[in-house]
């Protein structure tokens, strides 16, 4: 098997998984008018999908390591592409949401289990951190290439031609993987966390319910109530299960260390704040600015493009400076570029408005990489995987949260007799507070009392800097 051929073809599988984030926002205004839907539906698109992806990513990993990374992968995009057509084919709302759980699922496969094979097969140390950064740089144009395909797509043939987009990609993944993947895995790896992993997804999926259904069917209402209340009682059973099985699938433990705790609490409020906002993007300047859904797109790249020009500085600001020091900076950058996006109007030029999404994108790329790092380094060397694929549950995590709390926040507005745009404003104002509160709290939290074995102090920000273990999945993966 062809070391190059493994590097593109898993580069390839994340491409396509991280292109899926950003082009469906694109095509969000042409879903609500040709599906006829309102903000609840727009916001199911969006989380059915990440829901799925936030709680079987963890999941994903073990599944892939302990049966075969190789079958994983290849079934994630069995899966992946396989419910892009049904989404694509979609006649209804309802039928387009089921798609997008079908998605998520292979995403969660698909996306560890590419990182899984990529590691296995550079044991090196040098070799694997080469691989990951072209994996992670390579996959990472699927951010910023998102926006633009999405608005050429929809313009030229509607919102189902984003998902069709998916199928030649996914049939060439599967040729050729089918020739070149060798299979590895580790026969040591745990048993999969079912009862975990059920109780995860039930118990945040009540509380998602009602966090977005909320706005049109009330507060109060006896189904709002009994789906938090049933949220709830299934997140505190997955927190009681979680201590007592063997082999739990989010270890809780890992978060009596300060570090640990406040990297990912932080993780979630990026997640918060980045997607619940980005989910507003292309609709302001749509339904506020009255743009065409293709200029939407283009009139969204400095967010995304800031974030994959800054994103392979972060890492190396961090070793330099520590990570109390960047993350703070940037989850400052990120909301104040939020609070400012809160004052813009139909009427404010888009001069006046790019530099302040690039701000908040400048601003999140300098956290997601250090927070995964100080996550990692919060935990022994041989759980480095387990913690890297928690920091990236947390942000899925938020993410959910963010569209069904800023969608929210929305809806009431208007309920209220509030305009769509007063709406928008008091969403990114929320957002950015959000985030302005994050960054104080890292600023005075997110330091480690002591320095592992190993690993130097970092005298600039008082965190320990090490090279960051990178590994495939939950598990430290063997060949």
């Amino acid at each position: 098997m062809s070391v190059r051929a493994l590097l593109t073809l898993t580069c390839a599988g994340q491409f396509m998984v991280l292109l899926d984030n950003t082009i469906v926002g694109a095509a969000l205004p042409d879903m609500q008018q040709r599906l006829h839907t309102g903000l609840t539906g727009l916001q199911w698109i969006v989380d059915a999908y990440v829901l799925l992806v936030a709680m079987l990513l963890l999941s994903g990993g073990v599944f892939a390591d302990r049966f075969g990374r190789r079958r994983v992968f290849l079934a994630g995009v069995v899966v992946f592409t396989a419910a892009s057509v049904v989404c694509s084919l979609a006649p209804s709302i309802g039928w387009l949401i089921a798609g997008r759980v079908l998605q998520g699922i292979g995403a969660a496969a698909l996306s560890p289990a590419s990182l899984a094979l990529l590691v296995a097969a550079h044991p090196a140390p040098g070799e694997r951190v080469r691989a990951i950064g072209l994996w992670a740089g390579f996959s990472g144009i699927g951010l910023a290439a998102g926006p633009l395909a999405g608005g050429i797509l929809v313009e030229a043939f509607g919102w189902p031609a984003i998902f069709l987009v998916n199928v030649p990609i996914g049939a060439v993944l599967l040729l050729a993987g089918l020739r070149v993947l060798g299979e590895s895995r580790n026969p040591s790896a745990p048993p999969i966390d079912v009862p975990g992993t059920v109780l995860s997804v039930a118990g945040v999926g009540a509380a998602t319910y009602g966090l977005i259904e909320g706005g049109s069917r009330g507060w109060t209402s006896p189904v709002i109530l009994g789906s938090f209340a049933a949220g709830l009682v299934l997140l505190a059973a997955f927190v009681v299960v979680e201590g007592r099985v063997s082999t739990p699938m989010l270890p809780l433990r890992l978060f009596r260390q300060r570090l640990f705790t406040v990297s990912n609490t932080a993780m979630v409020v990026v997640g918060f704040a980045l997607m619940g906002s980005s989910f507003f993007f292309s609709q302001f300047f749509v339904y506020v600015q009255g743009t065409s859904i293709l200029v939407a797109g283009l009139r969204t790249l400095p967010a995304s493009l800031a974030m994959v020009i800054v994103s392979p500085y972060a890492g190396r600001l961090a070793a330099r400076y520590g990570f109390r020091v960047v993350v703070s900076i940037g989850l400052a950058l990120a909301g104040l570029g939020l609070l400012a996006l809160g004052f813009v109007h139909a009427d404010t030029g888009y001069g006046n408005v790019w530099w302040r999404l690039a701000v908040a994108g400048i601003g999140f790329a300098l956290t997601m990489s250090p927070l995964t790092g100080a996550s990692i380094q919060a935990v022994s060397p041989q759980e480095g995987g387990l913690a890297s694929g928690v920091s990236s549950t947390t942000r899925q995590i938020g993410a959910v949260l963010g569209v069904a709390v800023l969608g929210a926040i929305v809806h009431t507005r208007e309920s209220g007799g509030a305009s769509f745009e007063s709406g928008l404003n008091s969403a990114f104002l929320a957002a950015g507070a959000m985030t302005l509160a994050c960054a104080v709290f890292t600023g005075l939290w997110l330091t480690t009392a002591r320095t592992p074995r190993g690993v130097r102090a970092d005298q600039s920000g008082g965190q320990a800097i090490s090279e960051p273990p990178l590994t495939a999945s939950p598990r430290q993966p063997t060949s």
